[in-house]
């Protein structure tokens, strides 16, 4: 195992990029304040803002998950340094667009700056998956540390890229507007976030998510931050293992993680089988309820059995202090 490296010895590509993303999300914070144009209803700073942040966070897990690589190393190097190129363009894309009061995302306008740029946009989405895809091929190669927290990672790699791929449901998602708009010769979008109601509708406070259709966001969004619930999740469980006999196996909080990824992917699922029935995340129907409770029962009856089958193995000795401190240093990297 390397030695435990401090944040600021992570990737750097990735730091510099979390420290941009950060800059963004700032300057969003001001243009909320001093710029009151609007965009589909809302203010125009907000889509930077999300961005920023939520690249931020992407960025500083990718740089985490990166430092405790122990094989192929410098292949994961480069493979981290893709997304914090490509990323930046995408993001660097999108403020310029806001200052010129322009959509950033399905824009078919035919100004020369944006047709030369939309593809480009588009592009850079698709090398940043292919990194994360290669990615998780290189985890598939780690040994080592806490089992738990490696299958972590692993799930959370394969949610993000399935999160990532959702995101290309919205370009193809053209309403029955832009169509019409197209066959007028007066079409400026192509595609949406929202199915069965056009964007710009009535929506959730923060996130702006439909409330009266179904957002493709959603998905996109659960998959992308699975990244940092589940690896987040295995370290609490590693915490709770030094107070609770019953998480102490490595075996139980194994299976309690592959548990919950498995969990998340039905969530994942869910949440995308509603968005592209056209229902709000918040008016849900009774088909959609019913398949909720399903997959609560189904994760909580797993987990139990897990728990249930982790009493028999023998308990393992209550770790010493530098045993704990050491887990706690390998669950941080």
């Amino acid at each position: 195992m390397n030695k435990a490296l401090s944040p600021l010895q992570w990737h750097r590509p990735l730091m510099l990029f979390v420290a941009g993303m950060l800059a963004v999300a700032i300057v969003s914070v001001g243009g909320l304040f001093f710029d009151d144009r609007m965009l589909d209803g809302e203010a125009i700073w907000v889509k930077p803002l999300k961005f920023g942040v939520a690249m931020a966070l992407y960025g500083l897990t990718l740089a985490w998950l990166l430092s405790r690589q122990q094989r192929f190393r410098r292949t994961g190097w480069w493979l981290g340094t893709v997304p914090a190129v490509t990323m930046t363009f995408d993001v660097g894309f999108i403020v310029i667009q806001t200052v010129r009061g322009r959509y950033s995302h399905f824009n078919s306008e035919s100004d020369p700056f944006n047709q030369f740029m939309q593809p480009l946009f588009a592009d850079a989405v698709g090398l940043a998956l292919l990194a994360m895809i290669g990615l998780g091929v290189l985890m598939l190669f780690e040994r080592g540390g806490d089992r738990a927290i490696t299958s972590s990672i692993r799930l959370g790699l394969l949610l993000t890229i399935v999160g990532m791929g959702l995101g290309f449901l919205m370009p193809a998602n053209i309403s029955a507007e832009q169509a019409a708009a197209d066959k007028a010769g007066t079409g400026i979008l192509h595609g949406a976030h929202t199915v069965g109601a056009p964007d710009g509708g009535p929506g959730m406070p923060i996130t702006h998510w439909s409330t009266v259709g179904g957002d493709l966001r959603i998905p996109h969004f659960l998959g992308m931050h699975s990244l940092q619930v589940i690896p987040l999740l295995a370290m609490v469980l590693a915490l709770l293992a030094t107070r609770l006999p019953a998480l102490r196996a490595e075996g139980t909080r194994l299976g309690l993680v592959r548990v919950a990824g498995a969990g998340y992917a039905g969530l994942l699922a869910l949440v995308t089988w509603q968005a592209l029935r056209g229902q709000s995340l918040v008016h849900p129907d009774g088909t959609t309820l019913l398949a909720a409770t399903g997959l609560v029962a189904a994760t909580a009856l797993a987990a139990t059995a897990v728990l249930v089958t982790g009493r028999r193995r023998p308990a393992a000795p209550l770790p010493t202090g530098e045993a704990v401190q050491a887990r706690a240093a390998a669950a941080a990297r």
